[in-house]
């Protein structure tokens, strides 16, 4: 099954520092009671991960979508 997905990404290198409170203020911000509303009113459901959980998690989609391509044998039409 597919499914959409969001999430915040920084550039390689970003400090744990940065990421740890970029995380924290993105996971607050998704909290909010408005900014939950709006979401829920766009048939959006937000969910907060660790960035290592969303990191494995973009990891597994990546070998999930590889495999299906493989799988099909999809080939780039140029």
């Amino acid at each position: 099954m597919a499914v959409n997905w969001w999430g915040v990404l920084y550039p390689a290198g970003t400090s744990k520092a940065i990421v740890d409170k970029l995380h924290a203020d993105t996971v607050k911000a998704l909290a909010d009671p408005d900014v939950k509303k709006r979401f829920a009113d766009l048939g959006v459901e937000t969910k907060s991960s660790t960035p290592a959980e969303f990191s494995a998690f973009i990891k597994a989609e990546m070998d999930k979508y590889a495999k299906l391509i493989k799988d099909a044998n999809i080939k780039v039409n140029p």
